[in-house]
C-alpha cells in the first residue's frame, strides 16, 4: 500500500517545469511505471527540491543525532568491520576468526548452531540433526576456552548473536576471559538478548516473557556494574526485517521493542541514564539505497527524541543510537550468487552512508550454504575497499542536505511515529506482539512483496528477470555430520570428570534464586564456571519459569 506524501511547500519553479519540461516529454516517453515507491511504500517524486524538506539542522555528535553520534565519525575510525561467523565445532570456527582477523577483520560476531540457541546441549535428543548446523556448538564453558583459543580477549570486541540463553553465554565468555588473564571490566562486545522479536520473527525463545524481561534486567544490572563496557542488549530491526516488513516498519517495531526494554529496566530499579549508554541497536540493510541511508537517519533521531523526551534521560550518551548493521541475508538470491556481491556493496555502502558504528557483509554463497573462506574474504575486502577507497568515510553524512534524502528521513521519521503510537495504544510492544498486530503488519508486508516479484512488478536480478539456464555449481561448505557424535563424546567426558555433587547443588541454588527477585548473573557465571553446561542451566530455569507457547 503507497503511503500518501503529506502536503509540501509550494515551489512554482518545479509547478513551471512540470507543465513546460515534463508534460511534453511524457506524451512522447511514458514513464516506467504509473507509481515510484520505496520498500515501504513512501511516494517518490519525480524529482525533489529545497521545497520538499529542510536539512536536519544538527552538527554530527550533537542532539538529536541525525547525523551521526560522533563529531568525528570515521575520519577518527572506521566503523567497527565484522564477518558473523560460527560453524560445526569450537575448534573450526575458531580457526575461521583467526583467519578472519588476519585478513583485517576488526572485532569477532559469533553465530551459535539452533540447539545453542535455545538451550540445549548437544547430546540431548531435541538437538539431533542440527548440532553445528547453522552455527557453532557451544554447551559448556570448555567449548567456549576452544572457540576463543589464542583470541585476545583483552583487545578484541566480540558480539555474539544469543537471545534466550544470553546470560549463559555471557558468563561463559566471562569466565574465558578471566582464565586468559582479562577482568570482566575489560571485556568489549553485545549479546543480542533481544527477545521481543524472538517473539515476533526469529522462534528462538525459551521463556514466557515476564521470565525473559527479568533475565534481560539481571544482565543489564550486573553489567553496569561489573562489565561497564559491555553492550547489555542489541535490539534487533534486522531479524524483523527479514521476516518481511518493510523499513518503516523495522524502524518502528525496533523501536517500541527498545522502549519496552527500557521501560522494564525502570520497573526493576534502575535509572535511566544508569544503562541506557550501554544500550545498542541491529539493523539491517536493504537494496533501496536511498530509502535505507535514510531509515538510519531517522531511526537516530527518533530515539535521541525517545529517550529525551519520553524517559527524561539527562545524559547526552544515553540519547545516542549506536547500532551495528548487517546486508540483508533475504535478498541474496541462490541464482546466479556472484550477483550478491553487489547487492552487499550497495548494501554496505547504504549502511556507512546511514552512520553506522559496526558492519558484517553477507557472503555471496549464503543463499545456498554457510560461507566458505573465499566467499567471506570477498565480503570484508567489500568493507575494505569502501572504507579505505572510495571516499565516502572522507567526510561525515555525506547526503545531508540531499532533497530526496532529507524528506525520506521525515517521511520515515512520521510513518514510524504513526507505528509507535498505534503500539502505544495496545500497551505496548508486549502487549502488541501478543495481540498479534506486530506479527499481522510484517505478514502483510511480507505477502505484498511476493505477490510483487510474483508479478514481475518488483525485479529480482536473475531470478524473474535476466535468469540464466545451466549455472555452475559453486564450491560450498558442508558441515561434516560427524561432529554431533564428536560433540556428544567430548560432553560425556566433562560429565565424567567434573564435580557432579557440586553441579547438583549449583543446579538447585540456580532453581530457588529463580523464584526471588535475586540477581542471577553472578550465580550463572559461579554454575558455568563449574562446568555446568548450558543445556543445565537453561533446563534449571525451565522448571521454575515453563516454556513459552504463543497464542496467536
Amino acid at each position: 500500500m503507497m503511503a500518501e506524501r503529506p502536503e509540501r511547500g509550494h515551489d512554482p519553479k518545479r509547478e513551471q517545469w512540470e507543465a513546460q519540461q515534463v508534460a511534453p516529454t511524457l506524451k512522447k516517453s511514458p514513464e516506467r511505471k504509473p507509481s515510484f515507491t520505496t520498500s515501504s511504500g513512501i511516494a517518490m517524486a519525480r524529482a525533489y527540491t529545497a521545497a520538499d524538506s529542510a536539512p536536519a539542522d544538527d552538527l554530527p555528535g550533537e542532539y538529536p543525532f541525525t547525523r551521526g553520534v560522533q563529531p568525528t565519525m570515521y575520519r577518527s575510525r572506521f566503523w567497527t568491520m565484522r564477518q558473523y561467523a560460527g560453524f560445526g565445532t569450537a575448534e573450526e570456527s575458531n580457526a575461521r576468526y583467526r583467519f578472519l582477523l588476519a585478513k583485517g577483520q576488526m572485532g569477532l560476531s559469533v553465530a551459535f548452531d539452533l540447539p545453542t540457541q535455545i538451550g540445549y546441549d548437544a547430546d540431548d535428543p531435541m538437538a539431533r540433526g542440527e548440532v553445528g548446523k547453522v552455527g557453532v556448538s557451544i554447551s559448556s564453558v570448555r567449548d567456549m576456552m576452544v572457540l576463543f583459543d589464542q583470541i585476545p580477549l583483552a583487545e578484541v570486541s566480540t558480539s555474539m548473536t544469543i537471545n534466550a540463553p544470553a546470560t549463559v553465554l555471557l558468563a561463559m565468555y566471562i569466565a574465558v576471559g578471566r582464565r586468559q588473564g582479562v577482568a570482566p571490566d575489560k571485556l568489549r562486545g553485545t549479546v543480542q538478548n533481544d527477545i521481543l522479536k524472538e517473539y515476533i520473527a526469529r522462534g528462538t525463545y525459551i521463556y514466557p516473557p515476564a521470565a525473559s524481561m527479568r533475565l534481560i534486567t539481571d544482565l543489564f544490572q550486573y553489567c553496569k556494574t561489573h562489565v561497564p563496557q559491555w553492550n547489555t542488549i542489541s535490539i534487533s530491526g534486522y531479524h524483523i526485517r527479514e521476516a518481511g516488513c518493510t523499513a518503516v516498519q523495522e524502524v518502528a517495531f525496533t523501536l517500541a521493542n527498545g522502549i519496552a526494554y527500557v521501560e522494564a529496566a525502570v520497573a526493576a530499579g534502575l535509572d535511566v541514564d544508569e544503562f541506557a549508554g550501554q544500550l545498542s541497536f541491529f539493523f539491517n540493510a536493504h537494496n533501496n539505497f536511498l530509502e535505507e541511508v535514510a531509515k538510519f537517519r531517522a531511526a537516530r533521531r527518533m530515539w535521541a527524541k525517545i529517550m529525551r523526551e519520553r524517559f527524561g534521560a539527562k545524559n547526552p550518551r544515553s540519547w545516542m543510537m549506536r547500532f551495528h548493521t548487517q546486508t540483508g541475508g533475504s535478498t541474496l538470491t541462490a541464482q546466479q550468487p556472484e550477483n550478491n556481491i553487489v547487492r552487499v556493496a550497495l548494501q554496505a555502502l547504504a549502511a556507512v552512508m546511514g552512520g553506522t558504528q559496526s558492519l558484517h557483509t553477507n557472503s555471496m554463497d549464503e543463499a545456498l550454504a554457510l560461507p566458505t573462506e573465499k566467499a567471506a574474504q570477498i565480503a570484508l575486502r567489500t568493507q575494505q575497499i569502501i572504507a579505505h577507497e572510495s571516499g565516502v568515510a572522507d567526510t561525515i553524512d555525506p547526503l545531508a542536505g540531499s532533497y530526496v534524502i532529507e524528506a525520506l528521513t521525515d517521511d520515515i521519521e512520521r510513518l514510524a511515529g504513526d507505528y509507535i503510537a498505534k503500539i502505544d495504544e495496545f500497551g505496548g510492544a508486549l502487549a502488541a506482539i501478543e495481540a498479534g498486530y506486530v506479527n499481522g503488519e510484517i505478514e502483510g508486508a511480507a505477502y505484498a512483496y511476493q505477490q510483487a516479484v510474483e508479478s514481475g512488478e518488483q525485479v529480482v536480478v536473475g531470478v524473474n528477470q535476466f535468469a540464466v539456464t545451466d549455472e555452475p555449481q559453486p564450491e560450498l561448505l558442508r558441515v561434516d555430520p560427524a561432529i554431533e557424535n564428536q560433540q556428544r563424546e567430548r560432553l560425556a567426558g566433562l560429565r565424567a570428570e567434573r564435580d557432579n555433587e557440586r553441579v547438583s547443588a549449583l543446579r538447585a541454588h540456580l532453581s530457588d534464586a529463580a523464584r526471588t527477585s535475586q540477581n542471577l548473573m553472578p550465580l550463572i557465571v559461579e554454575c558455568v564456571d563449574n562446568d555446568v553446561t548450558l543445556g543445565e542451566v537453561c533446563h534449571s530455569l525451565r522448571g521454575v519459569y515453563g516454556e513459552y507457547r504463543p497464542s496467536f
